[in-house]
């Protein structure tokens, strides 16, 4: 598991995420990279789940960002499609929480596309410690990346699956 927080605020929009990997109860590694920006579509992600899923569901979404001309809401809509009627991606375990200048998405592996309410999302083992930290300090003056810095270090001080790592991309 992970966490990883997608924070909106004052024309920017920030992915962090945290650096372990663990396997049942042991830390495999403290220092992965679970966030992604697709370069040319403005795009940031971060992924909770199977880094080997993630990693090809960032590819997809990639894929269908190109074919729909950098539409996040369409792209999302078909990855999710794609995710739950496809006999190989169904079997993938992972959630995503996407965002580009516009929208905000956490994409499933049920079909689910949600554009949650706020401009928070917290996706992962730590996502309701990370989401519940960044909704109380939205209405400080703090910036969207240290916003997301806050959460994703209160969530590692409460989820054992959560470390202070930090990975950040933003837009």
């Amino acid at each position: 598991m992970t966490t990883i927080v997608l924070v909106r605020k004052n024309n920017e929009v920030v992915v962090a995420g945290d650096g372990q990997v663990s396997m049942g109860n042991t830390v495999i590694k403290k220092t992965a990279n679970k966030v992604r920006k697709i370069e040319k579509r403005n795009v940031i992600a971060g992924f909770a789940g199977s880094t080997a899923d993630a990693l090809t569901l960032f590819e997809r979404l990639e894929s269908k960002l190109e074919k729909h001309a950098g539409n996040l809401a369409r792209a999302a809509v078909e990855l999710a499609k794609d995710w739950r009627t496809d006999k190989y991606l169904r079997r993938l375990e992972a959630l995503m929480a996407v965002g580009d200048k516009e929208n905000s998405f956490i994409i499933s592996g049920t079909g689910d596309v949600l554009e949650p309410e706020g401009d928070v999302i917290g996706i992962g083992s730590g996502g309701n410690y990370a989401l519940a930290s960044a909704k109380v300090l939205m209405d400080t003056d703090l910036p969207a990346e240290e916003i997301a810095k806050k959460a994703i270090k209160v969530a590692s001080e409460i989820c054992v699956f959560t470390n202070n790592n930090l990975n950040i991309e933003k837009i």
